[in-house]
């Protein structure tokens, strides 16, 4: 299967390794925190990258550059819910660093996607 456009792109290369990373932690879980805490963490991680994703299929720079935008609220998410996770002693400090730093790489690289996307063309 060819890789598509966005396949290429780091920051969606990041955001798919981060949404894989917290799936295998988090179907070891048992069935009540994964009901809650897990099926948010999941859908919040796998969301960020399905974001980026969209934007690059919509074919239009103004729906490429929204749905980049949107991919920072479920990054906030998926944080807000990694941060519940640890604070439940779902997650181990083990697994924590190993997350910590894709989510640090994360934010900065998905903010320097959207300022490469630049301003829309005169006359779009």
């Amino acid at each position: 299967m060819a890789k598509t456009n966005f396949e290429r792109l780091q920051v969606y290369r990041l955001a798919e390794r981060l949404a894989d990373d917290i799936w295998a932690i988090v179907v070891k879980w048992n069935i009540f925190a994964q009901d809650t805490v897990g099926k948010q963490l999941v859908k919040a991680a796998d969301s960020i990258g399905a974001n980026i994703a969209e934007g690059t299929g919509r074919g239009t720079f103004v729906d490429n550059r929204r749905f980049a935008r949107i991919a920072r609220g479920p990054l906030n998410e998926t944080q807000h819910w990694l941060r519940r996770a640890y604070k439940r002693q779902l997650l181990s400090s083990k697994e924590v660093s190993n997350l910590k730093p894709v989510v640090d790489e994360l934010a900065p690289k998905l903010n320097a996607y959207l300022k490469s996307i630049g301003n829309a063309p005169v006359g779009r």
